[in-house]
């Protein structure tokens, strides 16, 4: 039998520029792209209140997050100087720095996507 689980979605963005070392193609040189990040919490029952969480502090955990990455050369961040500042693992740096913040025994992030591009994105999540 299922267990049945609740989903809270948000949706933020930033813009950034970056290029992937070792890639072989167009994306090795410098350019950048609108990322449009998708914030997936699960868990499985509501508080009290009736929600599994707000959606505003989810919002402004994601928001502080994406601060550090908005308008910047993301090639240079800390977190990217042994990895390609790719969508998989900007989608893994975001999931890591918002489980931090907002996993309890109740809930957690269950998954981060990151979409360069309308109908392209990377997600880093639990199983």
């Amino acid at each position: 039998m299922r267990q049945k689980i609740f989903e809270v979605k948000v949706i933020g963005g930033f813009a950034a520029a970056h290029n992937l070392k070792d890639f072989r193609g167009k994306c090795e040189n410098l350019h950048g792209h609108n990322w449009r990040i998708e914030v997936v919490l699960r868990g499985p029952r509501l508080g009290d209140n009736g929600v599994l969480i707000d959606f505003a502090d989810v919002k402004r955990e994601t928001r502080e997050a994406l601060e550090e990455v908005d308008h910047k050369y993301l090639n240079e961040l800390p977190f990217f100087a042994l990895d390609n500042p790719s969508s998989e693992n900007i989608a893994r740096f975001l999931f890591e720095k918002l489980t931090a913040k907002l996993n309890t025994e109740d809930r957690w992030i269950h998954s981060v996507s990151a979409w360069e591009s309308a109908d392209s994105c990377a997600t880093y999540g639990e199983m």
